[in-house]
């Protein structure tokens, strides 16, 4: 596994302080779910006669969904609230994860190695409840110590709360955890809150920030070098 921002390999520094926990992204670093949300975008959208882009779909990447519902109803117009645009959207997506929770690659295996070696991880995602359950119950008991979603958060991504009620909830200091996420909005997220911040771009293009390490995939990281990274 090479990181894009420095030469070698990734592994462990003996001189590096290794975090304590790691935060995960739900939505584009664990779960390809975005072509999901996508799909049902265009489909609520057209049913009302409106127009959507791929571009449009993509600048919401990340968002908070409360947020998304809102750019939805103020570029196409649809005579929805945003709270009804999430529902109609969680509803259609739902579906799609119940069928199949599409993993991205190295995710589970990952998963697993740092359960094994008794790390606490937490998971961070904008989505609710509802939609991340069908992933939460196809994995072992216990793999997320906690669990914070879009509706339990008064302020979601780009702001540092989400992160800092993980890293509360896990009795760490925001500074102690590695976050892996795949969008602007959750690297900014997690790096305001002071996680040591690791991005796995999927489907669109994080700007470099100091301190932000790129990954090409999970497949094949190394559970110690990702502790060490800081």
């Amino acid at each position: 596994m090479t990181p894009r921002t420095e030469p070698g390999p990734l592994t462990a520094a003996a001189d590096v302080r290794r975090a304590r926990a790691v935060l995960f992204d739900f939505d584009g670093t664990l779960v390809d779910t975005e072509p999901y949300w996508i799909e049902e975008e265009y489909a609520l959208i057209e049913s009302f006669g409106a127009r959507w882009s791929h571009q449009q779909a993509l600048e919401l990447v990340g968002n908070d969904l409360l947020e998304s519902g809102r750019s939805i109803v103020q570029q196409t117009g649809i005579p929805l609230s945003p709270a009804q645009v999430v529902d109609r959207l969680l509803d259609g997506v739902v579906v799609h994860m119940r069928r199949s929770v599409p993993w991205q690659p190295g995710a589970v295996d990952l998963l697993a190695a740092l359960r094994r070696a008794g790390v606490p991880c937490g998971l961070v995602t904008m989505s609710y409840r509802r939609f991340v359950e069908p992933a939460l119950t196809a994995l072992p008991p216990g793999t997320f110590a906690h669990v914070i979603t879009g509706e339990v958060v008064s302020r979601g991504k780009p702001h540092p709360e989400p992160y800092v009620a993980a890293a509360d909830a896990l009795g760490v200091a925001p500074a102690d955890c590695v976050a892996v996420e795949d969008s602007n909005t959750g690297a900014a997220s997690a790096a305001a809150a002071g996680c040591r911040v690791v991005v796995v771009p999927n489907h669109v293009v994080v700007e470099p920030r100091p301190g932000f390490r790129f990954l090409e995939s999970l497949a094949g990281l190394d559970t110690d070098a990702l502790l060490a990274l800081g």
